[in-house]
């Protein structure tokens, strides 16, 4: 499907860590032919007037970029290093052989920290003879909580907690990416004023130690009363229909391949 806005976010991936289906699960959800229950790892693409950046790098990267057909990617900023965000980075390495130059790559210390680990390749000293496009072409640019620009778009980083990891959510105009969140820390909660969407985790409805239920998130949506809700990082315990049906007004599950102006 070709891009429908100028300015929007998709939805690349909305699932957890397994994804959904999970392996060897047999579930009415993972066996759902409703494409909406079919969620890949957790990423976004933010389209600009002046190009496409990422929020994260889930394994399915490729998948993802070939399904929305977008063919070029600039920048990627990371919410935090768990292996379901980071693990597709390799990925990258088409665009800056197209680009003809480094990949910039928005992140905290601990995440540049975490994919120098990674990705130890991509910054050892390299082989003269190695062909050019042969590694990833990667250019670190560090963040914290102050506002940024990224093909000139303004980002405001939002301090959330993930368990006992502190990561990062984005505000981008008046839509908020809340992904992998079990605690919004209270300097946080001004920044989530006054949105039209806000995106933000539900795995299950049950509680769990490092993500948000559906009741957290509900009332986090209650708090800060954004005109549109849509719940991101779901597991296979929730189905699309069935779930939506007794979500409140204006809330809903996201689904891969969603696009949110912005």
């Amino acid at each position: 499907m070709p891009f429908q806005s100028e300015r929007e976010l998709i939805l690349l991936g909305t699932g957890t860590s397994h994804g959904v289906p999970v392996i060897g699960c047999h579930c009415e959800v993972c066996e759902s032919t409703d494409p909406r229950n079919h969620r890949t790892r957790t990423g976004v693409a933010v389209r600009t007037p002046e190009g496409t950046f990422l929020i994260d790098t889930s394994p399915e990267l490729r998948l993802q970029l070939l399904r929305e057909k977008i063919d070029l990617i600039h920048s990627v900023i990371y919410t935090h290093s768990h292996a379901d965000h980071l693990f597709g980075l390799d990925d990258l390495r088409l665009f800056g052989y197209r680009l003809e130059h480094a990949v910039q790559l928005y992140c905290e210390e601990n995440v540049e920290s975490q994919i120098r680990a990674s990705f130890s390749y991509a910054f050892a000293p390299h082989d003269p003879e190695l062909h050019f496009g042969a590694i990833p072409l990667l250019e670190f640019r560090r963040i914290g909580l102050s506002p940024f620009e990224v093909l000139g778009q303004q980002i405001q980083p939002i301090r959330l907690i993930h368990g006992r990891l502190p990561v990062l959510g984005f505000r981008i105009g008046d839509v908020a990416f809340c992904t992998d969140v079990s605690h919004i820390p209270d300097e946080s909660w001004p920044l989530l004023e006054g949105l039209d969407v806000l995106i933000i985790d539900a795995l299950r409805e049950q509680p769990h130690a490092t993500h948000f239920g559906i009741p957290q998130a509900l009332a986090a949506v209650e708090r800060v009363k954004p005109k549109r809700t849509y719940l991101t990082h779901v597991s296979h315990y929730l189905d699309y229909v069935t779930t939506n049906a007794r979500l409140p007004p204006g809330v809903e599950l996201s689904y891969d391949s969603l696009r949110i102006p912005y």
